[in-house]
């Protein structure tokens, strides 16, 4: 029987061996594949916050940043003021980036408005393919930073008027997501990630 350092050692590398928070976010989170509007909406925030920073750096701060945002409630963030922007500019526990925030605040306005229609998740799934796409990388170095379907996404959003959402920004997106299999094919997680996204069915409505 494989002993649990072995899954430890097979780990893609970004996640390294020795941040138990950042272990359990790969073991447990990246790559399963789901379509639940809120955490998507909140984790489309949170990337757009990691632009230009690491993940672990996010990471760390996520529930400080579930905190200063009412937990990413989309119609509340849009009411938010300019009290409520000092507020988290002065917030240490977050990002505390102007244009991000603000962002962030035209995002959750962008998702009421979308929401009218569809649903988040229905929409990125669309825009994402329809489906999960199961990669094969062995190596790091294979992984790319963005594709054409993280293009077509950023497009699209933007044209709903998202920002922050660059094609590298949605690429990272997607592999967190589910949306995609990043996992390196001698990670452990792969192929559990592989089944959970082959019986995945994506919303369409």
């Amino acid at each position: 029987m494989k002993s649990p350092d072995a899954d430890v050692l097979a780990r893609c590398p970004w996640a390294g061996i020795d941040d138990p928070l950042y272990a359990r976010y790969h073991d447990e989170e990246w790559g399963v594949p789901h379509a639940d509007d809120q955490r998507l909406f909140e984790k489309l925030l949170l990337e757009g916050f990691q632009a230009g920073l690491s993940w672990i750096t996010i990471l760390r701060k996520r529930e400080s940043f579930r905190r200063a945002f009412h937990d990413f409630d989309p119609a509340r963030i849009a009411r938010y003021t300019e009290r409520d922007i000092a507020r988290l500019m002065a917030d240490e526990g977050i990002v505390r980036n102007r244009l991000k925030v603000l962002a962030a605040i035209d995002n959750a306005k962008a998702y009421l408005v979308l929401r009218k229609r569809q649903s988040l998740a229905s929409f990125l799934w669309h825009h994402a393919g329809g489906k999960p796409a199961i990669n094969a990388y062995a190596k790091v170095g294979e992984v790319p930073a963005s594709t054409d379907v993280s293009v077509r996404l950023s497009k699209a959003l933007k044209k709903e008027g998202f920002r922050f959402v660059g094609p590298t920004t949605l690429y990272a997106f997607m592999q967190s997501t589910g949306m995609v299999n990043d996992h390196l094919t001698g990670c452990p997680r792969h192929k559990a990630c592989a089944k959970l996204q082959r019986a995945f069915v994506p919303p369409t409505a």
